[in-house]
């Protein structure tokens, strides 16, 4: 994730400028989820103890505060129930059109979900609209692994696209 034109930064990873999570097994006790995504699967948490499912996924169930956690599938479509488009003032690193979204999955407790949606130009969404969920992949995050040197680790994240028809 090297920042080319700004020379002080060529060949750094500028860790402040990086906008994903870091999924690795080494900073992330989340890990698992970014795993699962790699493989086209949108899961959550599922607390063994109580039964609670949780979204966004947790380390811990804020029903009873247990960490006996395991990952459950969620749908990988949904409906769009409520959207914005920005086109002007986009973000540094992200592009035009750039669209959320409401989307319902249908079950619960991550009936609803806010999202990003891709692939998309503006002004051709609608509420009620499919969607289905676009893993993609996101800069590698450069991990030192001391005298075995720097390791880059291959990262991915999500949005939804419109289903095509």
């Amino acid at each position: 994730m090297a920042v080319l034109g700004i020379p002080i930064l060529e060949n750094l990873y500028p860790s402040t400028m990086d906008m994903w999570p870091l999924e690795a097994k080494e900073f992330n006790r989340n890990w698992q989820f970014y795993e699962n995504l790699k493989q086209g699967k949108l899961t959550t948490t599922k607390c063994k103890d109580c039964g609670l499912v949780s979204w966004p996924p947790r380390v811990i169930c804020p029903e009873c505060y247990s960490e006996n956690l395991e990952y459950t599938d969620l749908p990988n479509k949904g409906k769009i129930i409520v959207f914005s488009e920005e086109v002007r003032g986009v973000p540094l690193g992200f592009e035009s059109p750039l669209i959320h979204a409401v989307i319902d999955l249908g079950v619960a407790p991550a009936r609803r979900i806010l999202s990003r949606i891709v692939n998309c130009p503006a002004g051709v969404l609608k509420r009620g609209d499919e969607v289905q969920l676009a893993v993609f992949p996101v800069p590698a995050l450069p991990i030192d692994k001391g005298k075995l040197g720097t390791v880059m680790s291959e990262r991915v994240f999500f949005a939804f696209e419109p289903v095509k028809k």
